[in-house]
């Protein structure tokens, strides 16, 4: 028995996490064939995701690849044999410029080869392993890969094995056993602020109570309000979206409760609202504080009786509802302020669930950041595209207050912006810091009155985050200072939404 054997059997008769395990064995690979980097992705659908790696650059582990976009990838799922690509070969590398072994040096790859993994006689993912110098991997290599596979494969049976025993522990009796979540975006990150709130959300997903989903512009409500519903026991019943703030006052009535023939000029027949349209399933109204008061009322009598009354009927109709709201708003001002009933509030925020964001989710924004670098590079066309480590470094210190919406925009205005300048096609490309554009650590532009970061004292000892915080305390009382404590126009003034600042202010203590 080798010792590479003798590692791989010990790591699975032992119990451990399952991304300890998969990061044991992408390591362990890399140390056995003396390559510079191992990745180990899991097939989803069309796309290949990596679920641990070592050698690439952080931000690769939010990339999806699209295996008919990679003919290398491609062609190692092709086969149950391992693929050897030549060091000449003029097929693109997935991993081209991703390699951390030369900080900051786009250097293409130059030896790679790949196996693909089969669970159970169906295909589960493949296995790469790729090296700067040409010669790495030689027959000897070959026959390695091909030797240890079954070894390869049963770590990520046991892996498979015990997520489905987590899916069974969350079965319920009176519903089909638990399916793969609908692929209509994934939520990224590993941080532990957004693991503790995915953790949240399976425990509450179980309870029929309504949730109400707080958090920034920007910091996808709509996609924890899908996840909370496909763990849900109503996951295959439909999930009705309303943008309350979309909804002219006059007709929010009609679209969420329905209406009668006659009910009004132009309603010519009876129509069924989106109430209706959930009944059995989830409906999700997103920026609900946007909602008139009298709607507020009729809203209330839902939550409270599980009844809707159409526009223009006499009789009331039963309807079996979840209801999911969504607000960037801080809906105790709102109540204060006369625009917001206190008794729909606390209705709605039976389980209330902070979205953290995106300045709060550490390293996410990198994992984030290789997420829209891979869906820019296929759209543009482009050979690769990789973040230099001072761009990685100034998206880390960003505070991002528009969050991952931000962050998106960020990168596909950087990818344009880079191909406009006369840059390659068949290159590798990296994006530096002055073409990300951001606006300087404090998170707000520097409007009149407002000094920049650059011009005021550095703050000395203390992490980063104390740095960013006691910037943006700074820049917010000197707002005030020069609105004359009106928290309104000091919003204006630093470029944010009321509801936000006044979330920041609470934050960082001023409030």
């Amino acid at each position: 028995m080798t010792m590479l054997e003798a590692s791989l059997l010990a790591d699975l008769i032992v119990e451990l996490p399952n991304a300890v395990r998969l990061q044991r064995l992408v390591h362990t690979l890399r140390e056995h064939f003396r390559c510079g980097a191992v990745c180990l992705l899991r097939l989803d659908s069309d796309s290949l995701r990596p679920l641990a790696t070592v050698g690439l650059v952080h931000e690769a582990l939010g990339r999806r690849f699209v295996v008919a976009q990679h003919p290398r990838l491609a062609a190692i799922m092709a086969t149950r044999e391992p693929t050897w690509f030549e060091p000449d070969s003029r097929l693109p590398d997935p991993y081209d410029g991703l390699l951390d072994q030369h900080v900051g040096e786009p250097l293409p790859v130059h030896d790679c080869m790949g196996m693909s993994l089969f669970v159970d006689g169906q295909p589960w993912g493949a296995l790469t392993l790729d090296a700067l110098h040409p010669g790495t991997f030689d027959s000897n290599a070959r026959r390695d890969l091909q030797r240890y596979g079954l070894l390869i494969e049963a770590a990520v049976r046991i892996t498979r094995l015990e997520q489905e025993n987590r899916s069974l522990r969350l079965s319920r009796s009176d519903v089909q056993h638990p399916q793969a979540l609908a692929d209509e975006g994934e939520i990224l990150g590993q941080s532990q602020a957004l693991r503790q709130i995915l953790s949240e959300l399976e425990v509450v997903a179980d309870s029929e109570l309504p949730v109400l989903l707080l958090g920034e512009t920007g910091v996808g409500k709509e996609l924890f309000a899908r996840r909370l519903h496909g763990l849900s026991r109503r996951r295959n019943k439909p999930l009705i979206q309303v943008n309350c703030a979309a909804l002219p006052e006059s007709l929010a009535e009609s679209e969420l409760f329905g209406h009668v023939k006659g009910a009004f000029s132009g309603a010519t027949s009876d129509r069924p609202g989106r109430f209706d349209a959930a009944n059995g399933g989830t409906l999700l109204l997103d920026e609900v504080g946007e909602l008139s008061l009298s709607v507020q009322a009729k809203l209330l009598r839902v939550l409270q009786n599980g009844e809707i009354q159409r526009l223009g009927a006499d009789k009331p109709l039963h309807v079996d509802v979840r209801i999911i709201a969504a607000t960037n708003r801080h809906l105790p001002d709102s109540i204060r302020d006369g625009h917001f009933r206190a008794d729909l509030y606390h209705r709605l925020s039976v389980y209330p669930v902070p979205i953290p964001p995106l300045r709060e989710r550490d390293q996410d924004v990198l994992l984030l950041a290789g997420h829209f670098l891979e869906l820019n590079r296929a759209r543009l066309g482009l050979r690769s595209m990789r973040l230099s480590p001072a761009a990685e470094r100034a998206m880390l210190a960003y505070p991002w207050p528009g969050n991952v919406r931000e962050l998106e925009h960020v990168i596909s205005r950087a990818a344009v912006k880079l191909l406009s300048r006369g840059a390659s096609r068949t290159q590798i490309l990296t994006l530096e810091p002055e073409l990300l554009d951001l606006e300087g650590l404090s998170g707000f532009a520097s409007p009149s009155g407002l000094q920049p970061l650059s011009e005021q004292e550095p703050a000395l000892g203390g992490s980063l985050r104390e740095a960013v915080e006691a910037c943006q305390r700074q820049n917010i009382l000197k707002a005030l200072e020069l609105c004359a404590d009106n928290w309104a126009s000091a919003a204006r003034l630093l470029d944010l939404d009321p509801s936000n600042l006044h979330k920041l202010a609470r934050r960082l203590g001023l409030k």
